[in-house]
């Protein structure tokens, strides 16, 4: 059977079986479990849900899992992983969807753009199962060592945005390139610039995969990171679960100019630094790690909507949750 078939059953018994009458249990085992990495419990919370006002939500900020569900089954069923463990008159809003803005109240999304200020973003693990897709070590063996491949760029991807328009123009014809658009054939550049998909293994035969965010973030910077080829991007704007906001250029991943003017010069220097390259494949490792452990990953998310509803006034919490509410 394919994985959309478990992932879907899995889904529907989120929204079926309510967990009501765990939550305080789990979280209680979680924190103890986790006592030494309460640092790094408050600062994730505070990232992902950094309005700091106590607020009343409007009374319409309330879904049925029905409303949700037409937002897209992908959403709905990540919300309701840990939706399930609260009560289910609480109020909230979903921003389903590539939220590449800043939504007026309060909401949970999938993304935001990258920011200082405190907004009303609040980031949770949604469409995960497009979004947090990391490498297995065995697969990683199976593919030859970063020395071994081959030194070029690879990308595919769909062109419909400007900025992954005006890449493609640039450089589809270039010897350091191999990209192509991927998707619809409807104008003659699409058709021009079409190769068709291509496998993970033919990505990481080349030493630079080339991450361009679409209409949010870039879905393929996750797995690249937690691969041994090179990220190759130009710095971030939007972020989700991930934390791209925390990334640091020429230590996470290689940053060109947003215009793709220093590309060359940037893959020719990493080309003559190769301790460079494999410091910065080395980092990117081991930021993947913190979002692996499930157990942690399972606090996180519901510590983040325990803050926002008791920071909208719709419950109650303990001391030590106070404490990891209150920004560092």
């Amino acid at each position: 059977m394919s994985n959309n078939f478990f992932y879907n059953l899995q889904g529907i018994f989120f929204l079926l079986i309510p967990q009501v009458n765990k939550l305080e249990k789990k979280i209680e085992k979680l924190l103890l479990k986790y006592d030494t990495k309460v640092e790094e419990i408050a600062s994730r919370i505070n990232y992902y849900c950094n309005f700091d006002q106590t607020i009343a939500l409007p009374s319409k900020h309330i879904h049925s899992k029905g409303d949700l569900l037409k937002q897209g089954s992908r959403y709905c069923y990540d919300f309701y992983e840990y939706m399930r463990y609260f009560n289910p008159h609480l109020h909230f809003h979903l921003e389903s969807g590539d939220v590449n803005y800043f939504t007026k109240t309060p909401s949970f999304c999938k993304s935001r753009p990258i920011t200082d200020s405190k907004n009303n973003n609040i980031l949770l693990k949604l469409d995960k199962k497009r979004h947090f897709k990391f490498l297995t070590q065995d697969f990683l063996e199976s593919l030859p060592t970063y020395t071994q491949k081959i030194n070029k760029i690879f990308f595919r991807g769909g062109c419909y945005q400007q900025h992954r328009q005006n890449f493609m123009q640039k450089f589809f014809s270039h010897p350091l390139v191999n990209a192509g658009h991927v998707g619809s054939l409807r104008n003659e550049d699409f058709r021009k610039w079409y190769k068709g998909k291509a496998s993970l293994k033919e990505h990481l035969q080349y030493k630079f995969i080339l991450s361009l965010e679409g209409n949010d973030v870039a879905t393929n910077l996750k797995w690249i990171m937690s691969s041994n080829s090179l990220a190759l991007m130009p710095k971030p704007k939007f972020e989700t679960w991930f934390m791209e906001g925390k990334l640091i250029e020429n230590v996470h991943y290689l940053r060109i100019n947003e215009d793709f003017t220093n590309l060359e010069e940037q893959v020719d220097f990493i080309l003559n630094n190769q301790k460079l390259a494999q410091d910065i494949i080395h980092n990117a490792n081991l930021y993947v790690k913190q979002f692996i452990d499930k157990d942690f990953e399972d606090l996180i998310s519901l510590l983040v909507l325990r803050k926002f509803f008791y920071q909208t006034n719709q419950m109650k919490v303990s001391h030590i949750e106070e404490a990891l509410f209150k920004p560092l």
